[in-house]
Order: C-alpha cells, then sequence, then structure tokens
C-alpha cells in the first residue's frame, strides 16, 4: 500500500503536460494522491491538472547566449534543485516522476540526492537533453515510442508504455473514422498547443488555390495565432471556404475525432492522439530541433502507414493543393491510413506508466528498508 502521494515534475508546454495529466488519473483512479511541480508557463494549462497541489520551481535553461546567461541560467538550477529538495522533504513522496524539460531536473535530482524513488518518462523518439542528464539517475525510464534508443547501461532500466493520453482522448477514440456520406472532406490544421505560423502561411492558400468543385467540399478547422488569424480568416472567406479559427480548441480530441486528415506538427502528444483516435495525418516536423525528435515521432507513424512525412521545405502552397487534390476523393485510401494509425496507438498507456511508476516505488522502497 503506498501511503505517501506520487510527485509529477514536468515542463511547462502541452506536450510534457498533457502526458502527466493523463498518469494523474490513473493513479487516481487507483486511489493514489497525486501533487505536480512545474514552471509558472504551466499555470495557462494546468487550471484542470487533477493534483491534490500544484508547486511552482525555478529553473533555467542553459543553451546558448553568452557566458553571462548560461550562468544565470545555472544558477536558477541550483536554487530551484534546493527549493526541490526542501520541497521533497515536505511531500515526502512514494516516488517522483518527470516528463521531461529542464523544469523536470531540479525535482529528480533533489529525488536522487535524498534518495526517493524516481523515473522519467520520454514521449518522442529521441531522448530531450534533460531527460538524458537525467537518465543515469533514476530508477526506471518509459518510453512513449518503442523505437526510443538508450544507451546499452541503461537498457536494464527501460520500458515502454506508450504516451499517456488525457481521458478525453480516450473517449473520442470511440468515434469510428468519420463516413463521407454528406460529401464533406473535414480538415483539420494544428501545430502544436502554441500553435505554427507555417500552417497559416501555407494551408489557407493552398485550399484557396483547389479547384472549385473541390473547394466545394472541403471545411476547414485550424488552430492558428492570434496574430494570423484574420489574414487567415479572410483567405479562406475569399475562397468561399467554410473554416472555424481558433488560437486553442479546448475539445481538440473531438474536433480529432471528426477530421477525416490531419495536418499538423510531429510533436509527440500530437503523434500519440492521432494513433490512438485513428486518424491519417500530414506530419510537417519542426525542421530546426537540434536533435530531431519530432521527425523521430513522424517517422514511426509513417512507418505505420498512418501518416505520410513532408519537410517544411517542401510544404508549399502548389504541393499542398496538388495533395489535398488527391485525397478529397480518396475515401478508402484515408480510410486504410486511419486503420494502421489506430494501430499503433496505446490506449492504456497511462495505466502502464503508473504499473511502472507504483513499481519503481515499492521495488526500491524494499531494497533500501
Amino acid at each position: 500500500m503506498i501511503d505517501s502521494p506520487i510527485l509529477l515534475a514536468a515542463g511547462g508546454t502541452g506536450g510534457h503536460l498533457f502526458p502527466a495529466e493523463a498518469l494523474a488519473h490513473a493513479l487516481a483512479a487507483r486511489g493514489l494522491a497525486v501533487e505536480l511541480v512545474t514552471e509558472e508557463r504551466a499555470l495557462r494549462y494546468g487550471g484542470a491538472f487533477p493534483a491534490r497541489a500544484m508547486h511552482v520551481i525555478p529553473a533555467g535553461t542553459p543553451r546558448g547566449g553568452s557566458l553571462l546567461a548560461k550562468a544565470q541560467a545555472v544558477a536558477r538550477l541550483a536554487l530551484g534543485t534546493a527549493q526541490a529538495v526542501a520541497l521533497l522533504r515536505h511531500v515526502k513522496p512514494a516516488a517522483v516522476i518527470g516528463f521531461g524539460g529542464y523544469p523536470t531536473v531540479p525535482p529528480l535530482l533533489a529525488a536522487s540526492y535524498l534518495g526517493v524513488p524516481s523515473a522519467l518518462h520520454e514521449a518522442n523518439g529521441v531522448m530531450g537533453k534533460a531527460n538524458r542528464f537525467l537518465a543515469g539517475r533514476v530508477d526506471g525510464i518509459a518510453a512513449g515510442l518503442p523505437t526510443l534508443a538508450v544507451p546499452a547501461a541503461l537498457q536494464s532500466k527501460l520500458v515502454v508504455t506508450g504516451n499517456p493520453v488525457r481521458p478525453n482522448v480516450l473517449e473520442a477514440a470511440k468515434t469510428p473514422y468519420p463516413s463521407f456520406d454528406d460529401g464533406m472532406f473535414r480538415l483539420l490544421v494544428a501545430g502544436g498547443s502554441q500553435g505554427a505560423r507555417v500552417m497559416a502561411d501555407i494551408v489557407p492558400a493552398a485550399v484557396a488555390a483547389l479547384p472549385d468543385a473541390l473547394r466545394a467540399k472541403i471545411s476547414v478547422v485550424q488552430q492558428a495565432r492570434p496574430e494570423d488569424i484574420g489574414r487567415v480568416e479572410a483567405i479562406y472567406a475569399g475562397a468561399g471556404v467554410s473554416a472555424e479559427i481558433a488560437p486553442f480548441f479546448a475539445d481538440f480530441p473531438a474536433r480529432l475525432a471528426a477530421a477525416h486528415f490531419v495536418i499538423t506538427r510531429a510533436g509527440a502528444s500530437t503523434v500519440s492522439e492521432l494513433a490512438v483516435v485513428g486518424r491519417p495525418a500530414m506530419l510537417v516536423p519542426l525542421p530546426h530541433a537540434l536533435d530531431q525528435d519530432q521527425a523521430a515521432n513522424a517517422a514511426f507513424l509513417e512507418a505505420a502507414g498512418g501518416a505520410e512525412t513532408v519537410r517544411q521545405s517542401d510544404f508549399t502552397p502548389e504541393f499542398l493543393t496538388r495533395r489535398l487534390c488527391d485525397l478529397i476523393d480518396a475515401p478508402e485510401q484515408l480510410a486504410a491510413r486511419a486503420e494502421a494509425a489506430k494501430s499503433v496507438g496505446v490506449a492504456d498507456a497511462a495505466d502502464r506508466l503508473a504499473d511502472l511508476i507504483i513499481d519503481v516505488a515499492r521495488t526500491v522502497a524494499t531494497k533500501r528498508s
């Protein structure tokens, strides 16, 4: 029996917080208390986070910039770690699990220092810098994708759990791939939790350039940055295309379930939600990421037959117009891709991850008793 809370540590983006939220629901369903340690950015996403307490701890990002900037980042990490040690001594968690990003470094370093059982979850196909730094200090490593590679010395810690998805995604996954009975082709365009400028630059122009007969069949739901909404709406209106544009859709899983085709970046949460719900996609990985993690995520879903990957340099209005011309009248092909995507979805990833963190807590506690 675990009487102490499980402490979740996650960076402030949706890609880190959403799987942590899914795990929190799975742990709560087992009667376990959950607390979250994060950074200030997370507060805009964390209003509905199922944790009995949320703690904000400073963390620096020691990359690029001047020596002074790097020194300031290291100082913030040191301050955050000291605060995390104090927090763990107060909360006395049964285990700590991190979900990536530099805000997870202080609490996991504190767990290592205090001998608290710990694990990390790597959502992407390539391990990020923060997780690489922490991997040797934790007791377990959960892989969101089966293609994740880790050094031989860490193989014994690795368990493939899949990427946890939130309950509303699991609910959306119950919706069958939509029919084309009304003759409409429903396109969903997203760019991650903060949108993507390239989608605003390319997709509306490509849709507007479709032949009249095809343009009359398409309806669009598109995520766009606030500063891009006006011009995106104007292009669709000028083309006579039904479109709903917003910077963020709180009901995104339901929008995903209603879509015939999705155009988006290839963040780990996005790829996992596409697979669990089972929707075909065109993935445009972020091109300048040092780790090329989105390219690895996209390759996983493409290999399964559920997506096509397009380099951003090739993602032009002309290219996309041609591809949409091919796809709008290919319902059988799209349905097959949807089925292929769903074949690699891991709907019970949150429960698998809950099993792992509970096992780590019990095993390490037994060894140290």
